[in-house]
């Protein structure tokens, strides 16, 4: 027992990395991701992927993709504040989401990424997309989903 004391993992990171694509579930998990950051000196850091087709430039500027980006932003800033917590956030442009994410999370240093995980089927079947997979198998931190409730089938 007294080993498992010695490897206990900290309830509270110090710099935690919330993912938000602009869904609905995106709000709860930024609440939690407030939940899950220490009070006394944590951070949060707000990032949202735009994924930029493989035909376009990285670089292109997708004027309505970005103004919905930063709304979403905007949104976490305020549920951060609200909970007292610091908060940064960054719109990313990539190609992928998933090594995106973990790119920005090694580049900021996060203890802990958090991601909302909508509950979505295909061919019937719940499916966890790729995004998720990669972020689990190669995330250098804790990983967290949060996933919204299952609708009941009539």
């Amino acid at each position: 027992m007294a080993d498992r004391a010695a490897h206990a993992h900290p309830t509270t990171s110090r710099k935690v990395l919330v993912a938000v694509g602009g869904q609905e579930i995106d709000a709860e998990t930024v609440r939690l991701a407030c939940r899950m950051t220490d009070s006394q000196g944590g951070r949060i850091y707000g990032v949202h992927i735009i994924e930029v087709n493989r035909s376009l430039p990285l670089g292109a500027v997708l004027d309505d993709v970005v103004e919905r980006g930063e709304k979403i932003l905007d949104e976490v800033e305020k549920l951060a504040s609200a909970a007292q917590i610091p908060v940064e956030t960054e719109l990313v442009q990539a190609r992928d989401t998933g090594p995106a994410l973990v790119d920005e999370a090694v580049e900021w240093g996060a203890d802990l990424i958090v991601m909302g995980l909508p509950y979505k089927r295909r061919f019937g079947e719940f499916n966890l997309g790729k995004t998720v997979p990669y972020v689990l198998k190669n995330a250098t931190c804790r990983v967290m989903l949060f996933r919204e409730h299952r609708e009941h089938s009539a």
